[in-house]
């Protein structure tokens, strides 16, 4: 009897190791463009303060932005899109909605220079600007003001007068991140994007002598480590750094590492999920490598972008109501994923 006991255990242990092979092994990979959900992290309240309260004003240390304790300071956002195609998101509610349901510590203020931006309509298209950064403000998050320009070079004298206007206005408020150049295109970074870069620099501390400066850097804000050996004068002043997962991989990473390693300070305002065409598969496999890179050497980002326009880079479907309060059936693949990400990792505040 306790031969067959034993045969009877043999076999049941044999089917139940065969079956958990078979269970494993046929176990469907899942593809790259749908959503893999993160489980978040407990909630953390910090009571009666905010991002900006708490990490206070930014700084540079090295090859690091740190905060008001000195230690290296990680932020994790969402950008807007262009304003002059998508100004209907630039709003308080929207803003509060991603502080509150997306964990949004920064946001960035995408303002259109050409083809209709501020060459064009500057009252209108700055107003947008003051919109989201008096939103930041309320809610106690960062806040980039981004002069949206393939060719700023170009278009120095108004650049200047602009970051002058808002330096006055704003340059007692630590929220406050000022991005000169989003993404010169292939062109110099000594004779062209450098000297541009500096003149806005110098524009800008006239009025504000210590807010955040990111500077942008050669092939769409690729090259940093060419700006890396040549570096800009002047305080608090960091390099910005773009991807787009689906086309930048592990040779940019690698850019980025050098950059790093001759000591100047990334900050990533724009990246995106996709192909850098803004469409194609969300990469999520992709973008994972950039956010551990970016975790170990504590980059902040914004992700590209709060819209609903129809390409696999939006956050929201077409016709995702402009004030916020969004179900999460009206976020994109790669909208549900960067929350998702947002909000396992950024801390909660009220």
């Amino acid at each position: 009897m306790k031969n067959v006991n034993i045969i009877i255990a043999i076999v049941i242990l044999s089917f139940s190791i065969t079956f958990c092979k078979k269970t494993n092994s046929s176990t469907a990979v899942t593809p790259v463009d749908t959503v893999i959900p993160v489980v978040p992290t407990p909630e953390k309240d910090i009571t009666n303060s905010s991002a900006v309260d708490y990490y206070g004003p930014l700084k540079v240390a090295g090859n690091r932005i740190t905060g008001k304790a000195d230690s290296a300071v990680q932020l994790r956002g969402m950008s807007f899109f262009w304003s002059q195609w998508m100004g209907k998101y630039y709003n308080t509610n929207v803003v509060k909605w991603l502080k509150d349901d997306w964990y949004c510590n920064v946001v960035r203020a995408a303002m259109a220079v050409e083809e209709g931006g501020y060459l064009t309509n500057p009252d209108m298209e700055k107003q947008k600007v003051l919109d989201v950064v008096d939103a930041a403000i309320a809610n106690g998050v960062y806040v980039i003001i981004d002069w949206h320009d393939h060719h700023a070079s170009d278009h120095l004298q108004q650049s200047a007068k602009f970051f002058v206007e808002m330096a006055k206005k704003y340059g007692d408020k630590p929220n406050v991140i000022y991005e000169p150049f989003n993404e010169p295109l292939q062109v110099s970074w000594k004779s062209i994007v450098k000297p541009y870069d500096q003149t806005i620099i110098d524009s800008i501390r006239k009025y504000d002598p210590d807010n955040l400066i990111i500077c942008g850097t050669p092939t769409w804000s690729q090259d940093v480590d060419i700006a890396a050996t040549d570096t800009l004068v002047g305080s608090n002043i960091a390099y910005t750094l773009h991807f787009y997962s689906g086309t930048h991989k592990q040779s940019l990473r690698d850019k980025a590492k050098a950059a790093l390693d001759k000591g100047i300070a990334l900050l990533v305002t724009e990246y995106g999920t996709t192909d850098a065409t803004g469409n194609g598969v969300v990469n999520q496999d992709e973008t994972s490598l950039w956010y551990k890179f970016l975790d170990t050497n504590k980059i902040s980002w914004c992700n590209w972008s709060i819209a609903d326009k129809n390409e696999s880079s939006a956050a929201l479907y077409a016709g995702t109501p402009e004030m916020g309060n969004w179900a999460n059936n009206q976020l994109t693949t790669s909208g549900y994923f960067v929350r998702q990400e947002m909000k396992s990792k950024n801390l909660r505040f009220k």
